[in-house]
């Protein structure tokens, strides 16, 4: 148990002791900002004074009166009632073995044995991924990281869009090019994709399949060329993405979804819920959530995009999903109760759903925004700002800004080696405790801790060991940016103990032994939550 929830296990009991019972989860226990402050502060006894029918100071006395006192140097009352706690050091020193005990998985969360479906990306595969993209794909994948490291089962799913007239027109598309390289007479569909990925594509089927594809009647042709060039641009995503350090464990196809009448049984399953208007078919979402009843069948007889994705979404929770995350850009804003009203319908629960929304994001370079690419003179691919800012500068910084915020991405401080850039500087602090550890590995560590007392030396202890309290905040909240705040913190603890701090005495190997084991268990920290962004966590730079 760690010292938070053993603070608040105490205070607990305290509570009981005065024959009142109040959760945990209730108990508010902040890291103290003024170390003259103590170490901790709780506004318990403010929060709850109405349990004791007196001002909270008084409640703060009876409060403390009860607290068992075995790892706690003392209690002080603050302001108008609040609790603040200095601790033994070796209550908190401690925590420098555990930490070298778990190494990997400390932070990490007990089983959950809830199995979370995270989806994410799912860009039509008609060209290369865009930079659009790809916060959407850092945020996704973070999460996925964040919530499998506190304990659930997570499955991270692309959806592909492989039904609609997208992909007509990538055929019709390649078609085109396909005809251009053999000097034929050509025509670009209105509707087409013009990219030079597609001028690639034409290439390479005319090199495997030569005039074959001349000798096919249109509806074979449109067929095959619709399955190829899936194939060649999925191929192609699956390969930027990997390079991003995005993986996914379920690749789902649309037209796989829609297979064996799979829209018809959905409606009979809603026709209890549907009527027509106009020769429309509405769905009555405002029977639950929505604000206004969808279309889910058009006039012409054809399907919205909305119909296809109530079956996507039922396909996946019959699955055996406890939970689903989609992970969509911030136009989605409307998507969201019609789906939950649509699952709702199948008796799910309204928060069986989360949809996560991803604001825009502007890449300013030489401090003007950057929008052209050198390359393609149209959108800038994602693999093409990886190759110029690097992968961990892009994840950090995606990962940085709360998803529903918009944000600037400076290209030209994401590439900057200095204090100014936040992953650098993070990075900078693993790299730094490593170099130490190097140099003095022939002092034996002391995982005891008894000689840390310097002050620099207890905040970094107090920093930590908060790291499984954040990363189960982050992970219910859903909050990648709360990892990168408490990294930057956790950084700025570790340059001023290292400054502070004189590690490697050969005059006083204990204390140095003391001092290495605290540089073994922070490197440990924050290795595991760079991991948790995907970022690396260099031992040199």
């Amino acid at each position: 148990m760690d010292i938070l929830d053993s603070l608040k296990l105490n205070i607990q009991n305290s509570f009981k002791e005065l024959g009142f019972e109040v959760a945990t989860n209730d108990i508010i226990i902040e890291h103290s900002k003024d170390p003259t402050h103590g170490d901790y502060a709780s506004n318990c006894a403010m929060k709850f004074s109405r349990l004791f029918q007196t001002n909270p100071r008084a409640a703060a006395e009876k409060i403390i009166a009860n607290l068992d006192m075995s790892n706690i140097e003392k209690v002080e009352i603050a302001g108008p009632g609040f609790i603040n706690f200095y601790m033994k050091q070796d209550s908190l020193s401690k925590i420098v073995k555990e930490i070298i005990e778990k190494g990997d998985a400390f932070g990490a969360g007990a089983k959950k044995n809830k199995k979370i479906n995270v989806e994410f990306v799912s860009a039509n595969p008609t060209g290369l991924l865009h930079v659009g993209t790809a916060r959407g794909a850092a945020i996704g994948d973070c999460i996925s990281r964040i919530l499998a490291f506190n304990g659930y089962d997570i499955t991270k799913e692309y959806y592909i869009n492989d039904a609609g007239m997208q992909i007509t027109h990538l055929a019709e598309s390649i078609y085109a090019r396909y005809l251009q390289l053999q000097g034929l007479p050509f025509e670009l569909p209105d509707d087409g994709y013009h990219g030079e990925d597609v001028v690639e594509i034409a290439k390479q089927l005319l090199n495997e399949k030569g005039n074959a594809i001349l000798s096919m009647d249109e509806k074979e042709r449109i067929a095959f060329l619709k399955e190829y060039g899936i194939k060649v641009e999925l191929g192609r995503i699956v390969e930027h993405l990997k390079a991003f350090r995005v993986e996914f464990d379920v690749f789902s196809s649309e037209k796989a979804i829609r297979a064996d009448n799979a829209i018809e049984k959905e409606l009979d399953f809603l026709k209890e819920n549907t009527y027509e208007k106009d020769n429309a078919l509405y769905l009555k979402t405002t029977n639950y959530l929505d604000d206004k009843d969808r279309v889910i069948r058009k006039s012409d007889g054809d399907y919205t995009y909305f119909m296809p994705d109530i079956c996507y979404h039922v396909n996946k929770m019959s699955r055996g999903f406890d939970g689903l995350i989609d992970v969509l850009g911030a136009d989605h804003h409307g998507y969201i109760n019609r789906m939950k009203s649509a699952l709702m319908m199948h008796g799910y629960d309204k928060d069986v759903l989360h949809i996560e929304l991803i604001q825009m994001v502007r890449f300013i370079k030489d401090g003007a925004e950057f929008k052209a690419s050198k390359r393609s003179g149209d959108a800038i691919t994602l693999h093409e700002i990886c190759e110029e800012v690097g992968v961990d500068a892009m994840r950090y910084f995606f990962a940085m800004r709360a998803a529903s915020a918009h944000m600037d991405f400076d290209m030209d401080l994401a590439k900057e080696q200095s204090s100014n850039n936040p992953v650098y500087y993070a990075q900078y602090a693993h790299a730094r405790l490593c170099s130490v550890l190097e140099t003095g590995k022939d002092i034996s560590l002391d995982v005891s801790g008894s000689l840390l007392t310097d002050k620099s030396e207890i905040e970094l202890l107090k920093n930590i060991a908060k790291f499984p309290k954040v990363v189960e905040d982050a992970g219910v909240t859903e909050s990648p940016y709360k990892i990168t705040n408490y990294i930057h913190e956790l950084a700025e603890c570790v340059h001023s103990f290292y400054n502070c701090c004189h590690v490697i005495d050969r005059d006083n190997l204990q204390l140095s032994g003391n001092r290495l084991a605290l540089c073994k268990a922070t490197k440990i920290v924050i290795k595991n939550a760079l991991n948790l962004l995907g970022v690396s966590a260099p031992e040199h730079m």
